[in-house]
């Protein structure tokens, strides 16, 4: 099966980036194994307790993407930099389950691994 990396740099809420990578991921997960690599302030996604008035849970949409076998990490520096920090496992208490925080090092493992990369940051 071939592989897709979304890369991710911009926080929920604040641009269409977030939901575009989720519609992305959702679709090519009918055919491909799919990597979620957050940077910089996309580290937010994935926080539990976030409640939107009038849109849509991020966080609840990229832990469904999880659950249906997308590999999502976050940036170790990034996320403690903004206050989360990671178990021994890579799991936060922070961060909805099935999604992890690992070292900024994965990534270009993912990217050598995918036979597609979508970069989305500003």
């Amino acid at each position: 099966m071939k592989t897709l990396t979304i890369i991710l740099a911009g926080g929920p809420y604040i641009s269409e980036d977030a939901m575009m990578a989720y519609k992305i991921a959702d679709a090519a997960l009918n055919r491909y194994h799919v990597n979620i690599f957050l940077y910089l302030d996309a580290v937010h996604i994935p926080r539990r307790g976030q409640d939107p008035a009038i849109f849509a849970n991020e966080g609840e949409l990229f832990a469904d993407l999880a659950e249906r076998g997308a590999v999502i990490r976050a940036c170790s520096r990034c996320a403690a930099a903004r206050g989360y920090l990671a178990e021994e496992d890579g799991t936060s208490r922070d961060y909805h389950e099935g999604i992890k925080i690992s070292s900024l090092y994965d990534l270009p493992d993912m990217i050598s691994e995918s036979d597609g990369v979508i970069s989305l940051c500003r």
